[in-house]
């Protein structure tokens, strides 16, 4: 597959976006959704993971964005649009991205216990739907997973310091790396729609 000379900087949107879900206690996933101009790629909207604090089991990142993309371009289906994503899409997230007519979905890291673009089934290769959105994955794959693992090994650090009498039982309690601060910036309220703004090719 040709490279796209814009995937790395949308994925880099989306990582800031999974930074943001770090800092309101949420599993770091980010999207971002942009479609292309003459100008170069305009960010229509971004999201990151909001089931915790939101109660709501559908509230993914892709699913976040998708809403508030759809709410200002005020059509339901974006076939202009391309997503840009940390993780892997679910299922869940998969079909909402057909039924809104995707043009392009980009991912980072796979996911290899919920992935629908490959690791656990291939919803996007279905030749039985009526819409076929273009998939590329392992964009920053690296720097995505390693921030998962930095999050999971944190919140099972915290989960050791509640229970000091099992921490020492735990014969991975020596081995686990110390987790670096995140920093204490604000994040960006979730969703928020970008005003279609243009960044131009000034690779």
């Amino acid at each position: 597959m040709i490279e796209d000379p814009f995937d790395e900087r949308g994925m880099r949107l989306a990582l800031d976006q999974a930074h943001n879900a770090w800092l309101v206690g949420e599993v770091p996933v980010g999207a971002v959704i942009v479609r292309r101009g003459d100008s170069g790629m305009q960010v229509v909207a971004t999201g990151y993971n909001r089931p915790i604090t939101t109660h709501d089991p559908t509230a993914h990142a892709e699913i976040v964005a998708l809403r508030h993309a759809a709410t200002l371009l005020e059509n339901y289906r974006l076939p202009e649009c391309e997503l840009y994503v940390t993780l892997e899409p679910c299922a869940m997230c998969a079909m909402a991205l057909m039924h809104a007519r995707f043009k392009r979905v980009v991912f980072a890291a796979p996911d290899p216990k919920t992935g629908a673009a490959g690791s656990v089934v291939d919803l996007f290769a279905q030749a039985q739907l009526n819409h076929h959105t273009v998939v590329r994955g392992g964009v920053l794959a690296e720097e995505a997973a390693a921030l998962l693992r930095r999050f999971f090994a944190e919140r099972r650090a915290e989960q050791r310091a509640q229970k000091p009498g099992e921490a020492e039982a735990d014969g991975d309690a020596a081995r686990t790396p110390p987790v670096p601060p995140v920093a204490p910036v604000a994040p960006i309220p979730a969703g928020e729609a970008t005003e279609l703004h243009d960044f131009p090719d000034d690779r």
